[in-house]
């Protein structure tokens, strides 16, 4: 909880000594600028269950060291594991105090299971192997670099999960901001279904370059496009319409071949709590040299979490695609000798899928990458967190409409700092957001290759003056130990609540 407790202290901090309140022009003091098809989109919709409740804190159902685990640092309690994994078809599986050490991956794909250690401080799975040592997956970076697949993907705890729904009809059009979608056929729909709205991309890329405010940049390698999602709930269904709970991300439009699914993740209520994940620290040789010394994945899973976890010399962290998904309060150190600039690892934590969070969390080192969007990365929230030089890594694609909310960045000498591969596009999408940007140094509106410019950034560590163009960059200058709200992710699902 130690991440916690440091966020809880910086925003007490911010309270007791901040100036007179000030606001910005997007929101207003309680919400009563923002319109649902306004430059700032809606982020009230991310987490577990939607925000609209707390992680669950079970009681603890069965322990590992029932199925065999030592927990002693020497005994290898790989099978264990995957034995309680197996064995327990639902419930919470405590992994008392102890070093456990595993050597293979971890795999789950069912629901209702929980991970739970007694804290980072008591509980450590050591990983002596590399994911390349126990299940090899080679591949090329784009430019054609042989690389593991595991520089950006897999973890050793891996969860996977897939979606059981059928397509129900063909929906649109409709405009972006709007609650009442036309559909082909009403019948299937009733008040209460979670459906998910698909958009793919056609031959002229128009998806893209929407998804970038006809700005896209290079996307001659970009391939197939791009995809756009959002899952919703049915409150009204009309004759020829249905009235969904939270406005259209996006327009729909017929050539985007825009359907209706029924919403059913395979694998839910998922978590991983209470516990260090620890690796070897040999020199960290740099970007595409990793063999996967990673710690989780969750792959197409919805309503899941990670919290209280520590990450000890990973290369990588977290890769999360899902929905609805939360972690917090993670923190992430290193004893590895770094690499150039003193990087000591790839991807601290990729957020891929829609409305997913991450908050409350302290990088210690710097990572290539500390926190990644990319391809499919929509609505989703960074916030709550700090880290020693942090970058807001976009890995092109199109990464629309996610947002970095009340971020202490270290040094801030690198935020804009991005990866991602030649001709896929700008780094961000339209409507990214950076709310409460803090810096120990004065920081610069991003390069014009970063984004287009119908992003908004609000309330961040500054020389600059303010650019506010209702058509395009949105630069308010404020503040951030005096803007309000710290957390306009928090803002909007409490004002959501209220309601």
């Amino acid at each position: 909880m130690r991440v916690a407790v440091f966020v809880a202290c910086l925003l007490a901090g911010f309270g007791a000594f901040a100036a007179d309140a000030v606001y910005s022009e997007l929101w207003g003091a309680n919400g009563e600028r923002w319109t649902p098809d306004s430059r700032l989109p809606d982020y009230s919709f991310a987490g577990y269950d939607r925000g609209e409740a707390p992680i669950p804190n079970a009681p603890a159902t069965h322990n590992v060291r029932d199925f065999g685990a030592a927990g002693d640092g020497e005994k290898d309690d790989t099978e264990a594991f995957k034995r309680a994994v197996a064995e327990v078809e639902a419930g919470v599986i405590a992994i008392p105090p102890g070093r456990y050490v595993i050597t293979d991956i971890i795999e789950i794909k069912k629901p209702n299971l929980v991970l739970r250690g007694a804290g980072r401080d008591k509980t450590t799975l050591y990983f002596p192997k590399t994911l390349t040592d126990v299940r090899p997956n080679w591949g090329e970076t784009t430019s054609g670099r042989p690389t593991s697949n595991y520089s950006w993907s897999g973890g050793f705890v891996w969860v996977m999960g897939g979606d059981a729904g059928e397509e129900l009809t063909a929906a649109g059009p409709a405009m972006r901001g709007g609650s009442v979608l036309p559909v082909a056929d009403a019948a299937p729909f009733k008040p209460g279904m979670e459906l998910m709205l698909v958009l793919v991309d056609d031959a002229a890329r128009s998806l893209t370059r929407y998804m970038y405010a006809d700005d896209p940049g290079d996307i001659a390698k970009i391939g197939d496009g791009s995809s756009l999602r959002q899952v919703f709930r049915v409150l009204g269904v009309g004759t020829d319409s249905i009235t969904v709970d939270r406005p259209l991300r996006a327009d729909v439009r017929p050539e985007w071949k825009p359907v209706l699914r029924r919403f059913a993740p395979t694998v839910t209520q998922v978590g991983i709590e209470g516990m260090t994940f620890e690796f070897p620290a040999p020199p960290y040789e740099g970007h595409f040299t990793e063999l996967g010394y990673n710690g989780i994945a969750m792959n197409n899973v919805a309503h899941c979490w990670v919290r209280d976890v520590h990450f000890q010399n990973a290369e990588s962290g977290i890769f999360l695609h899902g929905r609805f998904c939360t972690v917090e309060d993670v923190s992430y150190d290193s004893a590895k000798m770094g690499h150039r600039f003193d990087t000591r690892g790839h991807h601290g934590v990729t957020l891929g899928g829609e409305d997913n969070v991450f908050t409350g969390f302290d990088f210690r080192v710097k990572y290539m990458h500390d926190l990644t969007v990319s391809s499919g990365s929509i609505g989703n929230v960074f916030s709550n967190g700090r880290g020693v030089d942090m970058n807001f890594d976009h890995h092109r694609r199109a990464p629309y409409e996610n947002l970095f909310a009340n971020l202490d960045t270290g040094k801030g000498s690198r935020i804009w700092s991005c990866g991602g591969g030649e001709s896929l596009g700008k780094h961000c999408a339209a409507r990214g957001t950076f709310w409460n940007i803090r810096a120990a140094n004065p920081l610069r509106q991003p390069p014009t290759l970063f984004a287009p410019p119908m992003i908004n950034i609000v309330g961040m560590t500054t020389e600059q003056p303010s650019e506010m163009d209702p058509a395009g960059r949105w630069f308010e200058v404020l503040d951030p130990a005096a803007l309000q709200p710290q957390n306009i992710h928090e803002a909007q699902r409490d004002r959501r609540l209220r309601k």
